[in-house]
């Protein structure tokens, strides 16, 4: 069944360096996270001034495509077109060079990703249920609805390292069930009652690492943290990393007779035990390094809560840009499975308020009919957490208004930390986040209300602000060919096919129709044959040969598409008379294709000519001709 974003998926697969270049691809709320092979191959420019593409950003190892809301939509349609399953990285993908800080966001991320929306359901159901239980006349924790809506809720949080271990396994290369399995050792109810035994001995006695033993494994201490394992983030990630290099280990020297059975029952028969007397024991130490570091900076006197907030709400979103704030994330993880509770990111919760009203302001001031187009759909989604249409579309290239948005966060989160807030859960953004600061054990709001007073600050500073700075930029004036272009005006290029030529807006193909991939033509073929129609290179010729990019000597950047959708014919049809890199002369041969396949199957032959680098001309003039034979004038480029 079509969908309304086949166009689209087509230009990404297309502009990420097509299907051979992807080795894997997720989502999160509002972006397509690609792994490719090689960032070069992908053309940056032409996705971003693509409809229905917010921006593109390179970080963490990461190409990262902003849809916005429907993310999820589109990333079914790309996987569907790439013919690849998201989030499976693939076999020849080579290895990649990383900064260590850029390794480990890799690694958060993808090991979060797949899971955190889930994740975010979860909380929002442990939020309404301390709503409910907040505002309910007697005890509702009794009773069955209740305790069937918070399985699921606190179920999830408690269960979190059997989640994890199948997503570090994916993560890892590693079977997904060995990364369960370790997940159900941490979890086990037996282990789990341990740490209500007797005391056997202690280690780190006297200082804030101090952990305790309750048994012993042949005589060493199985040292448990206070809080057990459910609900722990690190030392399940840790066990499957060390497991995915074991595994591959033994898969290399067990005969394969074998293997299907001893490599997984080698790995748990070792890893399990290691995990609970050494992994487990050094991840809790470095999660209390990190606690006592970052909660450190909220104790100075004095200011240590105007620093710690006034960073943090400053900063969110600029972390979230560069996906960054994946690095924080286990801290509040962390938090939650220790304490029960955290505080060290509860500033950022407002930051996303003063991002919306932000663009309120700028919906009230501005003149600009497409902007408030924008804005206003921005400033809803805004509301409930997503601000990525918000920064990437409006604030951002603008500048100074995304500054105010995290002037009024930094306001906010000043507020947020000097009270002390704390969060219970992770849950929805935005209004749905706000359950999420409720007290389910003591009932308590007082986190919420001064959630809600941190949220009217941002809101109104970054609202007082943008009115009184924010203006409309004066409308650009049409300019010649960007600085440092090499093309060259007056370039006159032929047609590389022969029949009747169409305008653009004709194509049924939105992506084309739109101008979204640059201007030009397109011509209805009478000939099955593609001429080159400059002297040039050919810069791209797709394995499928349906098209072909060719950059000329004077600098013109060309795509020729043969018919519609035809990419689906996967070659049939098509014979290749070039190839990539080829140096070309007009009238060249470059391609033959079979008319009549191709219309058999159902597809329009209709053939785009465009200019992908439309921006470095004053204007892409097409002939008035209405049909132009191969060799024609067909394009002019002032």
């Amino acid at each position: 069944m079509a969908s309304k974003y086949d166009g689209l998926a087509r230009i990404i697969i297309q502009n990420v360096g097509g299907r051979d270049n992807i080795v894997s691809l997720t989502h999160c709320i509002t972006r397509l996270r690609f792994k490719l092979k090689d960032e070069s191959k992908a053309n940056t420019d032409i996705l971003k001034n693509t409809d229905g593409i917010v921006t593109v950003m390179q970080s963490g190892g990461q190409y990262q495509v902003v849809i916005g809301n429907h993310v999820p939509d589109v990333y079914d349609v790309v996987c569907e077109h790439a013919h690849i399953q998201g989030n499976v990285a693939s076999d020849d993908a080579p290895a990649e060079k990383m900064t260590p800080g850029q390794a480990l966001i890799d690694i958060i991320s993808g090991v979060f990703q797949p899971c955190l929306a889930v994740l975010c359901a979860a909380g929002i159901i442990k939020g309404l249920l301390a709503v409910w239980s907040f505002f309910a006349a007697g005890d509702v924790t009794a009773t069955g609805a209740y305790n069937i809506w918070y399985s699921i809720g606190d179920g999830f949080f408690y269960f979190l390292p059997v989640v994890l271990g199948y997503t570090a396994a994916k993560k890892f290369k590693c079977s997904e069930f060995i990364g369960m399995a370790l997940g159900i050792g941490l979890t086990y109810p037996t282990m789990v009652a341990l740490k209500d035994g007797a005391v056997l001995g202690s280690v780190l006695a006297g200082t804030s690492f101090q952990m305790d033993y309750y048994a012993t494994f042949f005589g060493i201490p199985i040292i448990m943290p206070s809080s057990g394992y459910t609900s722990s983030v690190v030392p399940i990630v840790l066990a499957v990393f060390i497991a995915a290099k074991l595994e591959k280990k033994l898969k290399k020297v067990i005969p394969d007779v074998i293997k299907t059975f001893f490599v997984p029952l080698i790995v748990l028969g070792i890893m399990m035990p290691l995990t609970y007397l050494v992994i487990g024991p050094i991840a809790t130490v470095l999660c209390n390094v990190l606690t006592l570091v970052f909660g450190g900076l909220y104790n100075i006197p004095v200011v240590g809560g105007v620093i710690a907030g006034a960073l943090i709400g400053a900063l969110w979103q600029v972390l979230v840009i560069f996906g960054l704030h994946w690095g924080l994330v286990p801290l509040a993880m962390i938090n939650f499975g220790t304490l029960g509770y955290d505080f060290i990111l509860s500033p950022y919760f407002c930051v996303s308020f003063a991002q919306s009203f932000t663009v309120l302001a700028m919906i009230i001031k501005t003149k600009d009919k497409k902007l408030r187009d924008m804005a206003i759909p921005a400033f809803i989604s805004g509301m409930f957490g997503v601000t990525e249409p918000a920064i990437y579309g409006i604030t951002l290239p603008k500048k100074k208004p995304f500054v105010i948005s995290c002037i009024g966060g930094a306001a906010g989160g000043i507020v947020t930390a000097v009270a002390g807030v704390k969060s219970f859960t992770m849950g929805g953004l935005g209004l749905f986040g706000l359950p999420c600061y409720i007290d389910p054990n003591t009932k308590s709001i007082y986190s919420m209300i001064w959630v809600l007073i941190s949220i009217l600050v941002a809101s109104v500073v970054a609202f007082i602000l943008t009115l009184i700075t924010y203006r409309d930029e004066a409308p650009k004036a049409v300019s010649a060919p960007k600085s440092g272009s090499t093309a060259v005006e007056g370039e006159v290029l032929v047609a590389p096919v022969s029949g009747e030529v169409k305008p653009l807006s004709e194509i049924s193909d939105e992506a084309f129709s739109s101008g979204a991939l640059g201007e030009g033509c397109a011509v209805e073929p009478s000939e099955g044959k593609v001429y080159a129609p400059c002297d040039g290179e050919i810069t791209t010729f797709f394995p499928t040969c349906h098209a072909i990019g060719i950059k000329s000597n004077a600098g013109a950047e060309i795509l020729i598409h043969v018919g519609m959708d035809t990419v689906k014919l996967n070659g049939k049809g098509f014979t290749a008379r070039a190839s990539q890199g080829d140096r070309i002369k007009k009238g060249d041969v470059l391609l033959e294709f079979d008319m009549d396949v191709i219309k058999n199957e159902g597809y329009s032959l209709v053939t785009p000519v465009i200019i992908t680098n439309t921006g470095d001309y004053a204007g892409v003039v097409s002939t008035d001709a209405t049909r132009v034979s191969s060799g024609d004038e067909l394009i002019t480029l002032l």
